[in-house]
C-alpha cells in the first residue's frame, strides 16, 4: 500500500515539472512591429521612417546620351567651352563628331513637420562617364550638385540659383546655359531667405558664389556665374583657351533679389544681382624689380568694379486649353556680370572649310595698367514651347540670342594704338595679326526641337536637333598662326553654322 501511494506522489510530481518546463518552452508574445508608413503630405513617393515622426524619398535616374558634332553632356563644338575648342578646329585629328554620356544619380529627400513650418534636407549627386567629342574620353567621375537645408524660409547649401526664371533641361536635350544663365545642371553655394505673402506671391533675398577659386582667378568652364576680368597689359592675356583672369581674391558673394508669383496659371519673376568684378594687380614693364609682365604689388590696382544683371520671365501652363502645354520666355541684361546671362564663358572657335572661321570670347570686364576697369555688356533672350500630342509623345521648340559688347574704351585696349590692321595678342594660343576690323564684339543664336516618347511614364525616349549659329568676332580678314592642323595664313572670320543631334534614353524612379 505504501509503495503504491509512493508511486502515485512521485508520479504527481513529475507531471507538475513537466507541465513547468512545458510552460516555460511555450512563446512570448513579441511586441508589435512597427511597419512603414506611408507619408502623404509631400507627394508621392515619401515614407515615414520607422520610429520617427520624418517622412522620407529616395529617387534615382540613370541616362545614356548619344551626341553628333557635340560633347560634354549637350555642348555644340566649339561653342562656349574649353573643352570643345580644340575640336572646334573641324580637323580629322582634333575633332570627334560623335560622343556618348552615360550619367546616374541618386537624391534624398527629407521633411519633417515642426513649430516653425518644415524642416528639410536634399541631397543629389552621382556618377558620369564621358567619351568626349574633344580629345578623347574623359576619366569618370563623380559630381555633387545639390546639397541644402530649408527651414523657416531659409535654404542654405548647394542650390539652384534665385536669379535663374527658366531652366530648357525639361525642353532640351543640349546644355540650354548657351543661351541662358540656368545654373540647374551644376547648382552653386548660397544662403537665402524667401518671404511668402500669400497668394503664391514671394521674395527672396540671396547671397550666392560669384565665382571663387583660389585667389579668385576663376577659368574653366565650371564657374558658377564666373570672375573673370582680364588684364590687357601683359602680352597673351586676351586669348581663348589661355586666358589668364587677373582677379581680385573673392571677398564678397553676389547679391541677388527676386520677387516672383506662382499660380495654376503658371509663374512670373523678376529678378536682379550685384557682381564683384574687381580686377587684380597692374603690370609691371620691362625692366621692373617684378620682372617685365608680371602682374606687381607696388604698381597698384584698378578701383573696385561691381557688375550687374536684371532678369524677367515666365511660363504659361495649360496654354491655348491644351492640357500640359508650356509656353515660357526670359530677357537678361548685364554689365560686368556675363555668367548671369550664359554659362558658355569659355573660348569660342568655330572653323569652317577653306580659310574661314568664328572666334569669340566673353569677359566679365578688362583694363590697362594705369586704368579703372571696363565692364562688358552681355545681354540675350530664352524662350520655349511644348505641346503634347497625348500622354506619351511631346515636341518641343525652344531657342534664344545671346550677343556680347565691349565698350569704346575696351575696344581701344584690345586693338591697341595701331588699331585696324594691328595685332590683337593671341587666339587660343594662336597669333592674330592684320585685322581688317578690329571689333571683339559677337554673337550666336540657337534654335532646336525635341520630340520625346514616354512609353512608361518614368521612361523617357527622344531625339532632340539643334542649329547654332555663331557670328564671329573681328568680321573680316586677318591672318592666323598655324593652329593645330589648321594651317597658317589669311582667314576670313565670318559666321559659321553647325547642326547637333542629341538622342537620350533615360529612366527615372521617383525623380
Amino acid at each position: 500500500m505504501f509503495g503504491l501511494k509512493g508511486i502515485l506522489l512521485a508520479s504527481a510530481a513529475g507531471i507538475v515539472v513537466a507541465s513547468g518546463v512545458q510552460a516555460a518552452d511555450l512563446p512570448v508574445k513579441a511586441k508589435p512591429v512597427e511597419y512603414v508608413r506611408v507619408c502623404s503630405i509631400y507627394g508621392a513617393g515619401f515614407w515615414y521612417v520607422p520610429g520617427t515622426d520624418t517622412c522620407l524619398k529616395v529617387g534615382s535616374f540613370i541616362r545614356e546620351q548619344v551626341e553628333w558634332n557635340a560633347g560634354n553632356g549637350g555642348v555644340p563644338i566649339g561653342f562656349g567651352s574649353n573643352d570643345e575648342a580644340a575640336a572646334g578646329r573641324n580637323t580629322r585629328s582634333d575633332t570627334s563628331q560623335l560622343s556618348f554620356r552615360t550619367r546616374t544619380e541618386i537624391s534624398i529627400d527629407l521633411r519633417t513637420q515642426t513649430e516653425y513650418g518644415v524642416l528639410r534636407s536634399y541631397l543629389a549627386g552621382g556618377f558620369e562617364a564621358t567619351a568626349n567629342s574633344g580629345n578623347g574620353p574623359n576619366n569618370d567621375q563623380v559630381y555633387f550638385h545639390r546639397g541644402f537645408i530649408q527651414f523657416a524660409g531659409l535654404t542654405a547649401g548647394r542650390i539652384r540659383s534665385y536669379f535663374d526664371i527658366i531652366g530648357l533641361s525639361p525642353y532640351s536635350y543640349e546644355k540650354g546655359s548657351r543661351i541662358n544663365g540656368d545654373t540647374g545642371s551644376n547648382g552653386l553655394w548660397g544662403i537665402a531667405y524667401t518671404a511668402q505673402f500669400g497668394n503664391g506671391l514671394s521674395a527672396t533675398l540671396s547671397f550666392e558664389d560669384g565665382g571663387s577659386t583660389s585667389q579668385g582667378n576663376n577659368s574653366g568652364t565650371n564657374r558658377s556665374r564666373g570672375r573673370f576680368v582680364t588684364n590687357l597689359s601683359a602680352p597673351n592675356q586676351f586669348g581663348l583657351g589661355t586666358i589668364s583672369y587677373d582677379n581680385e581674391g573673392w571677398k564678397m558673394p553676389d547679391v541677388i533679389g527676386a520677387l516672383r508669383v506662382d499660380q495654376s496659371w503658371g509663374y512670373a519673376a523678376i529678378t536682379a544681382a550685384l557682381h564683384d568684378a574687381s580686377g587684380g594687380y597692374y603690370t609691371a614693364p620691362a625692366g621692373d624689380a617684378c620682372g617685365a609682365n608680371a602682374f606687381c604689388q607696388n604698381l597698384g590696382h584698378p578701383g573696385d568694379a561691381l557688375g550687374w544683371a536684371v532678369s524677367g520671365g515666365f511660363t504659361l501652363n495649360d496654354v491655348f486649353g491644351l492640357r500640359g502645354d508650356q509656353i515660357g520666355g526670359e530677357v537678361t541684361y548685364a554689365q560686368g556680370a556675363a555668367g548671369y546671362v550664359t554659362m558658355a564663358t569659355g573660348p569660342w572657335q568655330l572653323y569652317g572649310s577653306g580659310n574661314s572661321v568664328a572666334l569669340g570670347w566673353i569677359t566679365d570686364g578688362v583694363f590697362a595698367t594705369g586704368t579703372p576697369i571696363e565692364l562688358t555688356t552681355v545681354w540675350g533672350f530664352t524662350a520655349f514651347a511644348q505641346h503634347f500630342w497625348n500622354p506619351k509623345w511631346r515636341t518641343s521648340l525652344y531657342g534664344g540670342r545671346v550677343e556680347v559688347d565691349y565698350n569704346a574704351t575696351a575696344k581701344g585696349f584690345i586693338c591697341g594704338p595701331a588699331g585696324v590692321g594691328g595685332a590683337v595678342a593671341t587666339l587660343n594660343g594662336v597669333a592674330l595679326t592684320k585685322v581688317s576690323n578690329c571689333n571683339p564684339d559677337y554673337s550666336w543664336w540657337q534654335i532646336g526641337s525635341r520630340t520625346q516618347w514616354n512609353p512608361h511614364p518614368d521612361l523617357d525616349i527622344g531625339v532632340d536637333v539643334l542649329f547654332s549659329h555663331l557670328n564671329s568676332a573681328f568680321a573680316g580678314t586677318a591672318t592666323l598662326a598655324a593652329n593645330g592642323a589648321r594651317p597658317g595664313g589669311v582667314y576670313a572670320l565670318e559666321g559659321q553654322d553647325e547642326v547637333s543631334v542629341f538622342f537620350r534614353i533615360q529612366r527615372n524612379f521617383l525623380p
